[in-house]
């Protein structure tokens, strides 16, 4: 008997023997199939990772554009001092002697231009005004050339259009070159040009009163070199500058300081404002549309005195 119950504790043990190993084989068996599942989801999101680390750094980070500057604040509107008074000149004193200038020529460029640029053609209408003796809103004083005109005020843009030579052509096959000395207030509208009854005569009789037209700037073959005026009432301590009978528009008229080039602010009477006196009776630069620099040297602080220059702008 005892043999006999030794013999079915050998097979118990047996089985569970049996039972042990055959589950310890399957875990074993699910272990590996699981590591083997889990595997490629490891190497995907190692492929992911990187590339996720590289796009949020170009969004935290954006590139700058090549061959970008910060931006430089224009000047600030300013008004002339009360002692200076607000009259635009009317007429011409004596000149001086020529001052000496040494030019700069800068890369030909219309990046300087207003709302008028070279090569564009403009529409608009003519209309005819009594000129009387030239002067007007640019303050040139009289006009020795009647062939001038007054510009809207869209396209005056704050005097940058004075001192501008236009080709005007009508539909009848006319042209006539004139210089805007003036402004057009409203209703003057964009495109249109007051020309004196001596300009409007050269392309229909001063009865048409109106006259559909096409117009575009020039740089003319003018003789002549430009002159500097200081403002009625300039002094160390506030002055106003004016260029005349400059080729080309204006974009700039700069002053030297002990801090370098200021650029003055434009009025409308197209006078440049040094408000404190900086730089009034130094150096002087002009640039015109076209980017080139004349600096200017030897013009004495003499109010309404027209004082020669030696330079005058490229033609172009």
């Amino acid at each position: 008997m005892q043999e006999t119950r030794q013999a079915a504790r050998q097979r118990r043990r047996r089985r569970r023997l049996m039972v042990g190993a055959t589950t310890g084989l399957v875990v074993t068996g699910l272990l590996v199939c699981l590591v083997m599942t889990m595997q490629p989801d490891r190497k995907e999101q190692a492929g992911r990772a990187p590339a996720t680390a590289v796009a949020n750094s170009q969004e935290t980070h954006p590139p700058t554009s090549p061959g970008t500057k910060p931006s430089t604040p224009s000047p600030s509107a300013v008004s002339g001092s009360p002692s200076a008074g607000t009259a635009t000149p009317k007429a011409s004193a004596t000149s001086s002697a020529p001052s000496s200038a040494s030019p700069r020529k800068a890369p030909a460029t219309s990046s300087q231009a207003g709302r008028i640029r070279p090569k564009d053609t403009y529409q608009g209408v003519a209309t005819v005004y009594e000129a009387g003796v030239g002067d007007g809103a640019c303050s040139y004083g009289p006009s020795g050339d009647m062939m001038i005109a007054a510009m809207n005020t869209t396209d005056y843009e704050t005097s940058k259009a004075c001192g501008a030579y236009v080709l005007v052509r009508a539909a009848n096959g006319a042209s006539v070159t004139v210089r805007i000395t003036n402004e057009c207030p409203l209703p003057c509208a964009p495109g249109q040009l007051d020309l004196s009854e001596q300009a409007f005569a050269k392309l229909a009789p001063t009865s048409t009163g109106r006259l559909a037209i096409t117009w575009s700037l020039l740089s003319p073959d003018t003789a002549g070199t430009i002159s500097i005026r200081y403002k009625n009432g300039s002094s160390p301590y506030w002055c106003g500058i004016q260029a005349i009978g400059h080729r080309n528009p204006l974009a700039r008229l700069e002053v030297r300081t002990s801090g370098g080039w200021r650029q003055l602010a434009r009025t409308d009477y197209n006078y440049f404002l040094s408000p404190n006196g900086s730089g009034c009776g130094g150096a002087i630069r002009l640039t015109d549309i076209y980017g080139e620099r004349l600096t200017i040297n030897g013009i004495a602080l003499r109010p309404e005195a027209v004082q020669s220059t030696r330079v005058q702008f490229a033609r172009h």
